[in-house]
């Protein structure tokens, strides 16, 4: 992924707002499994919790669900928000340095907020990762 700027997260971010009601979100973002044979005879870093061997493969799309950011390779026994964690993306928003806009608020008078990434949940939760309540409480 190019460093991407200002101007092209405020558009993610419109779109999201015009196709899905829910403005200040700049992406959407989950894993999956990709089946493999274990490269390496008894390797258990690709044996996931499906008990097959896998790669993750870890993906952000727009509200048009275009990938914007893809990263794969991580092995199968890690969980998506390790991955998350360790990846590219994943360090470049933490450490604030994918120009992501200020928050901005949501209506005239109300207060700034976050721009955000919806996620499944896999990930911790962050100021710009939303993920949904549990279904218990």
């Amino acid at each position: 992924m190019s460093n991407p700027t200002e101007q092209f997260w405020k558009k993610l971010s419109q779109r999201f707002e015009h196709i899905w009601n829910f403005p200040n979100c700049i992406g959407a973002i989950d894993g999956k499994h990709i089946s493999i044979c274990s490269p390496i005879a008894g390797n258990s870093a690709y044996f996931n919790y499906k008990g097959a061997n896998s790669i993750v493969l870890l993906a952000l799309a727009d509200a048009n669900y275009k990938l914007i950011a893809v990263d794969v390779g991580s092995y199968g026994r890690n969980i998506d928000g390790n991955v998350f964690a360790k990846s590219t993306l994943g360090k470049m928003l933490e450490s604030k340095k994918l120009n992501v806009p200020a928050d901005t608020p949501l209506t005239q008078n109300g207060e700034p907020l976050p721009y955000t990434i919806v996620e499944d949940k896999a990930c911790s939760l962050k100021l710009y990762l939303l993920r949904p309540y549990s279904r218990n409480s």
